[in-house]
């Protein structure tokens, strides 16, 4: 089976499983981001296994199911779990899930994710908006697309006007909302001292192992993007605490519930 197949046949059966659901934002979840799924209302969840296009999901964290559902009154499509460039190699792993979404006329994708500040003053706990990124490993999830629809203008990759809704809403819940360039590192390790002095030089405000390619495929797709980091901890060189997979997850815990909060409250504005 292709790829266009099995977007097809995962997009039939959803419409099989949820018949009603007409979702209108797609939320990617990180980590630090999965207490967003006991918010959604009126909740079908399926397996990523019992959908063809959709991943294989390794990373723990990472749930691997689709939710439809109502999320602050905003019909919703959920994917709790996403699969890393690190874990073989190929950039377009998200390629058949989000063109599932597409495929069911999902217009506004929101991407979150768990990242490391750069700024000493964008702590632990911190919310940062993607207003741009940088692509350090150059891969790219669009190898062997044909046509020239490959050459997607990235100029405003995350979209102005979702950008104003979400520091609109945070201002009315009081929630600081910081905003910065990602840069994208492909991972699985965490960068040396001397990578995130050349990332500051570079114009990085926060550094993770995501986001990117899955930014790619949506903008090709023609989806506009919304992108939030949860920021789990200082990038190596700014604080002493040595960084861990595990110290990611427990950071995010103790700090996800307000980046819940604002998504929640989010979603009706981007519908």
């Amino acid at each position: 089976m292709s790829l266009v197949d099995d977007v097809q046949r995962s997009a039939t059966a959803i419409r099989a499983r949820a018949p009603q659901s007409m979702p209108r934002v797609g939320i990617v979840l990180g980590s630090g981001w999965q207490g967003v799924v006991g918010h959604v209302d009126q909740a079908t969840a399926i397996a990523y296994t019992e959908l063809p296009a959709f991943p294989l999901v390794g990373v723990a964290g990472h749930a691997g199911q689709l939710i439809l559902g109502r999320l602050g009154g905003a019909e919703v499509a959920v994917l709790s779990g996403r699969q890393h460039t690190y874990e073989d190699g190929h950039a377009d792993a998200m390629k058949g899930a989000l063109r599932t979404l597409a495929a069911l006329g999902v217009p506004t994708l929101v991407l979150t994710n768990a990242a490391g500040s750069l700024k000493p003053s964008m702590g632990t706990g911190s919310l940062m908006l993607l207003t741009d990124h940088l692509n350090l490993p150059q891969r790219t999830p669009l190898h062997g697309e044909p046509g020239s629809s490959r050459f997607v203008d990235m100029r405003d990759a995350y979209d102005p006007a979702l950008r104003r809704s979400a520091h609109e809403v945070a201002k009315k819940m009081g929630q600081t909302l910081h905003e910065g360039v990602y840069a994208w590192q492909l991972g699985p390790q965490f960068e040396t001292p001397a990578e995130i002095r050349m990332l500051r030089a570079l114009g990085a405000d926060a550094v993770g192992m995501s986001t990117v390619p899955e930014t790619i495929i949506a903008r090709h797709a023609g989806m506009k993007v919304l992108a939030l980091s949860l920021i789990t901890n200082l990038a190596a060189g700014l604080d002493a605490e040595p960084l861990s997979h595990a110290q990611t997850l427990a950071a995010a815990q103790v700090a996800g519930a307000s980046a819940v909060r604002l998504l929640e409250a989010l979603a009706p504005a981007l519908a």
